[in-house]
């Protein structure tokens, strides 16, 4: 799948997520659709991810031009889940415009094989981000390393030293 990254959007965040955002992420999206943004990709994780591609795939029911890639670390992943998670994982694949997955198994590196594609495939990062260690941690500051635009949607949300991306 060949990607233009200037057209599309990724997601990061957290995976203690709890649906916070779920009254911020509609707006963004429509903004961003008002942009002239089509294509969204989701890493597909527990929390942030899975909670960003269900509103996609509401943004896609008032724009039929709307499209969601599931960017997959490994086949299998929805195993590790919680059975809450893993009926909703379900249900986005099988609602995806397409999916990329991007190992046939686990191995040591995937998440960051898989934010570093998310970021390198995306002009905006939508985040929800609160400082803390770990995947969405290295995943913003690679999009702020990269001069990708950063939506924090986090209400303490953190700003990077040194970014030029915008945070909000």
């Amino acid at each position: 799948m060949i990607l233009h990254p200037r057209n599309c959007v990724a997601f990061t965040g957290h995976r203690l997520y709890r649906d916070e955002a779920r009254l911020l992420l509609p707006p963004t999206l429509e903004r961003l659709y008002d942009r002239g943004f089509r294509t969204f990709l989701d890493g597909m994780a527990v929390g942030f991810d899975l909670a960003a591609a269900r509103a996609v795939l509401e943004l896609r029911e008032r724009h039929s031009d709307v499209q969601l890639i599931a960017v997959v670390p490994f086949r299998g992943q929805e195993h590790r889940f919680p059975a809450a998670w893993r009926r909703l994982y379900d249900e986005v694949l099988d609602a995806a415009d397409a999916v990329e997955i991007l190992a046939e198994a686990y191995h040591r590196g995937c998440y960051a094989v898989r934010n570093d594609f998310l970021v390198d495939h995306a002009q905006v990062v939508v985040a929800w981000y609160d400082g803390s260690a770990g995947g969405t941690r290295y995943t913003v500051e690679r999009a702020r390393a990269r001069n990708r635009e950063i939506i924090n949607l986090h209400p303490r949300a953190v700003i990077l030293p040194e970014s030029d991306a915008v945070l909000f």
